[in-house]
């Protein structure tokens, strides 16, 4: 993943792990690596961010524990060159991340993608709880429907259950608060690569401090311990 790389592994993962995980800016890092006799711009730092914040969290997916059978699901909104842009995410019952998806528009279309997407990797839930979006509800209705007909097993697959109810979906709404707070000092994305790149940086970090991931040899390891077992 770093062959060619001018600076060390290790002066890397430091740079984008603290970059995606504490309200640090790039200039606050490329200062404290100077302080550290590590001179690297701080454009260094946002393009090393950009570029190993996906395959990182690619490597973390392959880790990755089994998520419950009662989803919430809900998307906010975040800026990309002075305009609203949405994310949306879900969680389970206990509080893990299910699944996200950055899209530039909050429309039936992005719905069902970030639906399909959840429904490939964790499969089927038993219930999906939702506020009362309209596109939601049919994006999940024609994704299920969908999924059960092209199930190659021919079971009677259940179609999930959809509860409507904002005050159920706080759980998510609260989760979302996280990363936003991540989010807010960056002062907004130039562009909707560059956003997505790193948004899957900070929902990886999101789901670290969850302990979403398994590892072999070290049951409970630190953020830097991940990082470290991710890049080997």
């Amino acid at each position: 993943m770093f062959k060619g790389r001018q600076f060390d592994q290790s002066v890397i993962l430091l740079c984008v792990r603290w970059y995606l995980a504490y309200n640090l800016s790039l200039r606050d890092l490329e200062e404290m690596m100077a302080e550290r006799g590590i001179r690297v711009d701080h454009t260094t730092i946002h393009r090393w961010t950009v570029r190993f914040s996906p395959l990182l969290l690619e490597r973390f997916n392959q880790r990755k524990r089994g998520v419950t059978g009662k989803w919430h699901v809900d998307e906010t909104y975040l800026k990309v060159r002075g305009q609203w842009m949405y994310l949306y995410r879900a969680i389970d019952n206990v509080g893990d991340t299910v699944e996200f998806w950055f899209s530039e528009q909050r429309d039936l279309p992005a719905a069902k993608r970030f639906f399909r997407k959840a429904l490939e990797r964790h499969g089927r839930p038993d219930r999906v709880v939702i506020d009362g979006s309209q596109t939601n509800h049919e994006a999940i209705v024609s994704c299920d429907t969908t999924n059960r007909l092209q199930d190659r097993a021919r079971r009677r697959l259940k179609p999930i259950r959809i509860r409507r109810s904002q005050y159920s979906n706080n759980r998510i709404e609260q989760d979302h608060r996280r990363i936003k707070r991540r989010v807010r000092p960056m002062l907004g994305f130039k562009s909707t690569a560059t956003a997505s790149a790193i948004l899957s940086g900070i929902e990886m970090i999101h789901m670290m401090r969850k302990r979403q991931a398994r590892y072999a040899f070290n049951p409970n390891p630190s953020l830097a311990e991940q990082f470290e077992i991710l890049a080997a």
